[in-house]
């Protein structure tokens, strides 16, 4: 008869810089399919601290263990830090390269001074619209299924905070920005407002995470070099709650 204690259940962080493509859960999946190969039980708790969409790449913070997960409202609390890349000749239905696009024609395009006087616009404590192609609940649906449908989820302006938005570099039509921002800050919708206050719009091209808190891009790891088996040692540890 095998008296040995079960496996004690792996407890900490994973810091994954995702690239575009795969979705935030099937990360999870893919770090909990490792760890149970690690030796990890059945029921190791597998999460992560803020979504990225599928198009977006960078830092995505994954929970695991009990631990852990119970970090994931501080983890998404912490200040967030993006590279944006804005198409400012095309409008989309879902604010970025997903959806159906139209061009937009322009008399002159924007100075670099007019971009910085509208973006200033944006900074601070700002009630913004969240993208109806979104993952946000209205009455018990998600507003992405409800648009696809043709519906239209009705989504209000709700408040979030944007600390600062740097341009990093302007050649029209795309502008690349630097955007530190809070939690729930959606950076599709702050494209398209970007737009809207330019004159006839714009739309997200390209999304990357370069910060979540005191995690950065510089210490993450890449999906595609994670370890097979994910054992104890490959994660940050965390202080028992």
């Amino acid at each position: 008869m095998n008296d040995a204690p079960p496996p004690a259940a792996p407890a900490g962080l994973l810091v994954i810089d995702k690239p575009r493509g795969p979705t935030s859960t099937s990360v999870c999946r893919l770090v909990k399919a490792r760890l149970r190969r690690g030796g990890a039980p059945r029921s190791v708790k597998v999460g992560h601290g803020g979504t990225l969409d599928p198009l977006a790449s960078g830092v995505l913070v994954v929970l695991v263990g009990r631990a852990a997960t119970r970090l994931c409202d501080e983890i998404m609390a912490g200040e967030k830090r993006y590279t944006a890349h804005v198409d400012l000749s095309h409008r989309s239905t879902t604010d970025d390269g997903e959806g159906e696009l139209t061009e937009i024609s322009v008399l002159r395009p924007p100075t670099r001074n007019e971009i910085e006087s509208v973006c200033s616009r944006f900074v601070g404590r700002i009630m913004q619209t969240p993208p109806a192609h979104s993952a946000m609940m209205v009455g018990g649906r998600r507003a992405y299924d409800m648009a696809r449908r043709g519906e239209d989820p009705g989504l209000r302006a709700r408040p979030v905070t944007i600390r600062s938005i740097d341009i990093v570099e302007y050649d029209w039509p795309r502008l690349i920005i630097d955007v530190r921002c809070g939690k729930g800050v959606y950076i599709r919708s702050l494209a398209r407002d970007i737009g809207l206050a330019l004159g006839p719009g714009a739309m997200l091209a390209d999304l990357r995470r370069t910060a979540v808190g005191e995690f950065t891009i510089d210490g993450a790891t890449p999906l595609d070099a994670l370890p097979e088996s994910i054992g104890q040692g490959d994660l940050i540890p965390v202080a028992p709650l």
